[in-house]
């Protein structure tokens, strides 16, 4: 995986920067790329939120313009951010699009592209060595305001072995 491209959505880099794991990003992957409508809704209109300085200075993301006509129709379903993300991904061969959102996620599927959220990121860390643990992370992002289900934190434990 480490060979990839990530095109990143506000959802996980403001999760993993709320928990101090932003950092993990460019150890797992080649290059972060965010599109323009992902950079502005975490850095401009989120100035000041959890998450958003820690986003603008990573000096590693690379923000990447999409054409809007071709984010037109994915924009009907997502957010601009999402939309834009998905665009962006389907334009970079060999990339992966970092996604927390369901509907999100499930547009993604369609357009055939490759998908991780947050908590995937930390079982690949943990993996890979990065991280000792990831209960501590999920607990950290249950503390931050990030809504995980139980199954859904029950399942990941348990795939990491905790």
């Amino acid at each position: 995986m480490a060979d990839l491209l990530v095109v990143a959505d506000s959802g996980p880099l403001i999760a993993l920067a709320r928990i101090k794991q932003l950092p993990l990003l460019p150890k797992l992957f080649k290059e972060i790329i965010v599109p323009n409508a992902v950079w502005d809704e975490v850095t401009v209109k989120g100035k000041g939120s959890p998450g958003a300085n820690e986003v603008k200075e990573a000096k590693w993301i690379k923000i990447k313009s999409v054409d809007s006509s071709s984010v037109e129709h994915v924009a009907l379903l997502l957010g601009q951010g999402e939309a834009e993300a998905i665009v962006l991904a389907e334009s970079l061969p060999d990339s992966l699009v970092l996604l927390d959102d369901a509907r999100a996620r499930r547009v993604a599927e369609r357009f055939g592209i490759k998908h991780m959220g947050t908590l995937g990121v930390l079982i690949m860390a943990k993996k890979q060595g990065f991280i000792s643990e990831v209960r501590t992370h999920l607990e950290s992002l249950q503390l931050n305001g990030i809504f995980i289900k139980q199954t859904l934190i029950d399942a990941v434990l348990k795939k990491v072995g905790e």
